[in-house]
């Protein structure tokens, strides 16, 4: 890849084998510690050029209440703590320079943070998004509690333990000769057209999903499938797996519900789409792994 793709760099060592229950306890009371805070979905930042996310750990004492934390691990050798606190905490700070509650995506798209950040603040956010959605036990119903350094949740009435989730994705260029569909949905901006996408169903392979996706949303039979790079998507806690696809067919036929178009674009065409002088279409986002599908397709 020429160019990063949004939020997957992410420096922290996980410590994963070593998150005991006293680990955020630990880590909450060292002053040392960066914190990185969610106000329901929208991460509070120091503001500067660029900023931060990472926080200095008096900053929960801004916060008159907050819920659940999850060790996330060290940053050279200083821990670092994600806190959801509740969605009006975001109005602490709205009247202080110094800091920002601002969305996820808006982060990555204006580069508020280092780009080294984003892979943290995407971790922090599918996490705590899993806790807030996953308060009670899916086996027994009853309540559960954070534990495993927020890694993991228990049922204290039935035993049962839960983890949190990633739901993969495929996303795919699927290409003839020359040309490569696109398709559009009604909530993307005015004139951006994007890869195809579609979640991996259960006892399916990366390769048939592809092929099952592109086949139900715009008809295309696909045939040889390969992997080019992935993507964590926090929106909220998914992975997007990039492929290429070959085309065994050209006539398309979409299937008007989740496309409200769909069509064959040439090299040329997506040459100017990245350069933003088609005067036609737009390309997807640069922090989106759509674009950089596009972008490696047009070198070869």
């Amino acid at each position: 890849m020429t160019r990063p793709i949004a939020y997957i760099t992410n420096p922290l060592v996980r410590h994963s084998a070593e998150r005991d229950p006293e680990a955020i306890a630990n880590a909450v009371a060292n002053p040392w510690t960066a914190m990185v805070v969610l106000a329901g979905d929208l991460p509070i930042l120091q503001t500067g050029e660029p900023g931060t996310s990472l926080l200095p750990a008096a900053i929960l004492r801004r916060l008159p209440a907050h819920q659940e934390q999850v060790f996330l691990g060290t940053l050279n050798d200083r821990p670092v703590v994600a806190t959801l606190a509740p969605p009006e905490a975001a109005e602490l700070f709205q009247d202080d320079p110094v800091f920002a509650a601002v969305d996820l995506r808006s982060i990555a798209m204006r580069g508020l943070v280092p780009a080294e950040e984003l892979g943290m603040l995407a971790m922090a956010k599918s996490l705590l998004d899993w806790h807030r959605r996953h308060r009670f036990c899916a086996n027994c119903g009853a309540p559960t509690q954070a534990a495993q350094a927020g890694f993991r949740r228990d049922c204290a009435a039935c035993g049962a333990q839960h983890f949190p989730r990633t739901d993969p994705v495929v996303i795919m260029l699927v290409t003839s000769g020359e040309k490569c569909l696109m398709g559009r949905q009604p909530r993307f901006p005015e004139k951006m057209y994007s890869c195809l996408a579609g979640f991996l169903e259960p006892g399916e392979t990366i390769e048939d999903a592809v092929r099952r996706e592109t086949f139900e949303e715009a008809g295309i039979r696909v045939g040889a499938v390969r992997y080019l790079a992935s993507q964590p998507w926090p929106f909220p806690s998914n992975v997007m797996i990039g492929c290429i696809g070959e085309a065994l067919t050209d006539d398309i036929a979409f299937d008007g519900e989740e496309l409200e178009d769909a069509r064959w674009f040439t090299k040329d065409d997506i040459r100017r789409m990245l350069e933003g002088t088609h005067e036609e279409f737009l390309a997807p986002a640069p922090i989106a792994i759509a674009n950089h599908l596009i972008r490696e397709w047009v070198k070869e």
